[in-house]
């Protein structure tokens, strides 16, 4: 059975054919790893649906998981999206410095799955802009550092590659902590778009603007919807994403349970092997008396003394 066909609604789900819903946003991501995004691939799984972009472009991927959840929606899909994510895949000071094995774990992942619609552009935001045709972006994912200046620095250097069709969509744009300033900057561009913007606020946020002035009627009408039933849209989406992060939670204590017991049997293993070297210097010991000079010599008394103990 696949994660799709393990995530049918049940009595209380969202309910599809809401303008926000759709049967993408039960599928369940292929790839889940530990991320901050994990609530947030319903919503991405449903607007990739419904804008069905031609080109998604995404700054800050880190361990893959936003990005290969928009991969896997193409590919469920059969578009032809080409994908781009834009990372140093260095990390930074606020979310933490990491190592070499990180970027090889996201290329392996798409080269065997995801080479022809996936591009990796290895560097930083700004250098690799000029990759990025202006006018040519449908979905663009700003996830990256999340200082008020980067923030705006990476809006103002993008936003100009968004299309006609444009969404983009911001992520931390609810967390208010020390350093956060992805929340000042969505809070002015709402003030610019606000018949076209919509926030989610579990996940740590994510903000949602659609740019373009031609925007699909499905994309349309879910910023219509949200401006109407706003917690609604809001509630249906913490469900989805909430079975997401469940999903990661089961997974990672599966395989601790699967650690614990490799561990366990290497550890019998061990027992075992020093058993057995304990029993093959027995053996060899016993040979050693057999063989020796002082064994053979006392055959004939141990012979005797036999005898003496039969009768």
């Amino acid at each position: 059975m696949s994660h799709a066909d393990e995530t049918r609604p049940v009595v209380g789900d969202p309910v599809i054919g809401s303008p926000w819903i759709s049967p993408a946003s039960y599928w369940m991501p292929n790839h889940i790893v530990q991320s901050a995004w994990l609530e947030h691939a319903p919503f991405a799984f449903w607007i990739v649906d419904a804008l069905r972009p031609a080109s998604y472009v995404e700054l800050g991927t880190h361990n893959g998981f936003s990005f290969f959840t928009v991969c896997d929606a193409v590919t469920r899909l059969g578009l032809g999206t080409a994908c781009t994510a834009l990372d140093s895949w260095e990390g930074d000071d606020q979310a933490g410095f990491y190592g070499e094995d990180v970027y090889q774990s996201v290329r392996t992942i798409r080269d065997e799955e995801y080479a022809e619609v996936a591009t990796l552009l290895r560097g930083y935001f700004s250098d690799s802009a000029d990759h990025i045709p202006d006018g040519s972006v449908d979905l663009l994912h700003i996830d990256g550092r999340h200082g008020y200046e980067d923030a705006v620095e990476d809006w103002e250097t993008y936003a100009p590659k968004l299309s006609n069709r444009g969404v983009v969509m911001f992520h931390d744009t609810f967390e208010f902590e020390n350093g956060f300033g992805v929340h000042r900057l969505w809070a002015e561009l709402v003030e610019r778009f606000p018949d076209t913007s919509f926030q989610f606020e579990h996940g740590h946020g994510l903000g949602v603007i659609g740019v373009g002035d031609e925007l699909p009627e499905s994309v349309s009408a879910f910023f219509r919807a949200a401006r109407t039933d706003a917690e609604r849209v809001r509630a249906d989406y913490h469900h989805l994403g909430r079975a997401v992060a469940v999903r990661y939670e089961e997974d990672l204590d599966y395989r601790n349970r699967l650690h614990l017991a490799a561990e366990a049997v290497t550890e019998a293993e061990a027992r075992l092997a020093v058993t057995e070297d304990r029993v093959a210097q027995a053996e060899r010991d016993r040979a050693a008396v057999l063989d020796s000079t002082s064994w053979r010599v006392t055959a004939p008394l141990r012979r005797v003394v036999h005898g003496l103990r039969r009768s």
